[in-house]
């Protein structure tokens, strides 16, 4: 009944990267365009037609778990007559060749091509048919290679920037920690609590916790809910009396089980709301073990946006999540 996602370097990335000539390596201009944006390169007339709208369920179609409709990426079309250099640096592309002279119908996935760190993915087809048949068998791919593509510019940035005093901290209580970015502080520290804040008109809050591993049941969705609402009641109260965060069970919270960078985790993303108030928003969890197995680490990232979208704001938070690192990181995972 659990499905297991392997988050990995599609393969064929590093081998079609763009790269140098010589011995040195090419000097590029820094990537254009918003985060959460994908320019698609096609003909007028296939982006009307079936290629297109099957390319708009695939990449724009409501991000999961936002309380108000937002795509999961922001669609810009441009025709390849109009396809110029101020184009070719964009950040993600999406370029499709339809023609019927093509010999091997397929999908490249490349990086660093015009900028960087830029991601460009070829779907190469030789009639309208075929290019439905590969937006169908490849469209996990397609997704999670933008879905890599936006994270690993945050991770960047927030390696770059990072509030190097927090790591510290995380690291002696969870044993690794993820790369908070500047303008983080702590604004909570307990035994087993940590609640890490970047707080302006917009919260992109982390909560890090921990508790003992039973060895049975520790990943279950109805188990991480309880003990999430637990911490959440004990630590993160309200405006007024008797309110605290907790889990909204208006739409119940979906659990994917997935690796990635050697580590496997419990990846809950769902809605949190105020107790007796009306707050709320979406949160995204990854729950694993700790390095010595005694005890279940929880990370956990929340954004309160009123009267703004909100998807890059959790992806932001999202990509904290992913940067995580043990302590020791020579040692293997």
């Amino acid at each position: 009944m659990k499905r297991i996602f392997i988050l990995s370097a599609i393969a064929a990335i590093s081998a079609l990267a763009g790269s140098c000539g010589g011995n040195g390596r090419k000097l590029l201009p820094n990537v254009s365009g918003k985060a959460g944006e994908v320019i698609i390169v096609i003909n007028q007339n296939e982006w009307e037609g079936e290629v297109g709208n099957s390319l708009r369920v695939l990449l724009a179609s409501d991000c999961p778990f936002l309380p108000q409709k937002e795509p999961l990426y922001t669609l810009v079309n441009i025709a390849p007559s109009n396809f110029s250099n101020i184009f070719q640096i964009h950040r993600n592309l999406l370029l499709v060749d339809i023609d019927h002279n093509i010999d091997s119908s397929r999908v490249e996935y490349r990086t660093d091509v015009w900028a960087s760190p830029q991601c460009v993915i070829n779907l190469l087809a030789k009639d309208d048919e075929t290019a439905l048949d590969l937006i169908t068998t490849q469209g996990r791919n397609i997704q999670t290679m933008l879905e890599q593509a936006e994270r690993d510019r945050i991770i960047a940035n927030s390696k770059k920037y990072e509030e190097s005093s927090l790591r510290p901290v995380v690291c002696k209580f969870a044993g690794g920690s993820p790369y908070f970015p500047a303008g983080y502080k702590i604004k909570k520290q307990t035994a087993d609590f940590l609640w890490i804040a970047y707080d302006t008109q917009i919260l992109q809050d982390i909560f890090v916790y921990k508790f003992p591993a039973t060895g049975e049941g520790d990943f279950e969705p109805e188990y991480l809910v309880a003990k999430r609402n637990e911490f959440l009641k004990n630590n993160v109260p309200g405006m007024f009396e008797n309110t605290y965060m907790t889990t909204s069970t208006i739409t119940m919270p979906s659990v994917e089980y997935l690796k990635y960078k050697g580590r496997d985790f419990a990846e809950m993303r769902g809605f949190w709301e105020v107790y007796n108030d009306y707050m709320g928003g979406p949160f995204v969890s990854h729950a694993f073990y700790s390095q010595d197995g005694k005890e279940i680490i929880v990370l956990e990232g929340f954004v309160y946006a009123p009267k703004y979208d909100k998807r890059n704001y959790l992806r932001e938070v999202e990509s904290i999540l992913y940067s995580f690192e043990w302590n020791n990181s020579g040692k293997k995972e």
